[in-house]
């Protein structure tokens, strides 16, 4: 019989960024199926309807927007109980070639406005006496990101604030933590990665042999919502197969594919 723990956050309020489409998207579907009320945000609505979900125009990039929409969704429902900072990303390119206004615009996206949107969370959270911030990083946060450079450095950042805020914060019951995801098949992972058999021979290459999906974000979210995390704060949880085999080894013959 499987006696693993079903995690139900019924009655919570939770907000995801950067969640009309994609690996977003999956983790906004996972806190519906846990039972909580979601508002997502983008500077575009979603393609398709993103059931359960109530959707919100902001670019939280704009300090002044994210506050209004967490001060919004926080009136209409009474209180906010969880915040997932996802919205993120970066176009590949040299970081001889980045421009001030890629720098800026790399930098705010991905560090700024998690921020930003945690700093309106945090009068919410606080008159509840608690809440979880889930901050959605990268693996090109803890290892060189060459190709993507300013956005490794935003995502080291966002690691370093998210254990900063949860030492300020956690007197206040409010949790932060962090998720380093890996390899992620999302919408745009023919791009990414290539082909079919491309993406197949990346996916073989991880421990766990397969590239992640928001679905594993999801699972991770959830838990780190849940009453079942509630002495963890500060954390850096990997999300990414058992991590990247290092280069040398594909250098070594009769090496392990």
């Amino acid at each position: 019989m499987d006696q693993r723990p079903t995690i139900d956050l019924t009655g919570k309020v939770a907000i995801v960024t950067g969640a009309t489409r994609g690996l977003g998207r999956e983790i906004a579907a996972a806190l519906v199926n846990a039972g909580c009320t979601v508002a997502i945000c983008g500077r575009n609505a979603p393609a398709a309807d993103a059931a359960g979900t109530e959707f919100h125009r902001v670019d939280v990039r704009d300090a002044g927007a994210a506050r209004a929409f967490v001060d919004t969704v926080a009136a209409t429902h009474g209180r906010l109980d969880i915040l997932v900072n996802n919205a993120g990303g970066s176009p590949p390119g040299r970081a001889e070639d980045a421009s001030p206004r890629f720098v800026e615009a790399i930098l705010k996206l991905n560090l700024a406005a998690p921020l930003y949107m945690a700093q309106a969370a945090y009068p919410h959270m606080l008159a509840a006496s608690g809440g979880s911030i889930v901050n959605i990083a990268s693996v090109s946060g803890i290892r060189p990101s060459p190709g993507t450079a300013v956005y490794g450095a935003a995502k080291a950042g966002l690691l370093n604030l998210t254990q900063s805020l949860a030492q300020e914060w956690g007197k206040s019951g409010i949790r932060i933590n962090a998720i380093i995801a890996g390899l992620m098949a999302t919408e745009n992972v023919e791009a990414t990665y290539g082909d079919a058999a491309a993406q197949a021979a990346v996916g073989a290459s991880m421990p766990l042999r397969r590239m992640g999906t928001g679905s594993d974000l999801g699972g991770a979210v959830l838990w780190l919502c849940s009453p079942l995390a509630s002495w963890v704060s500060g954390a850096r949880i990997n999300v990414d197969g058992g991590g990247e085999r290092p280069y040398f080894l594909s250098l070594v013959k009769g090496a392990e594919a």
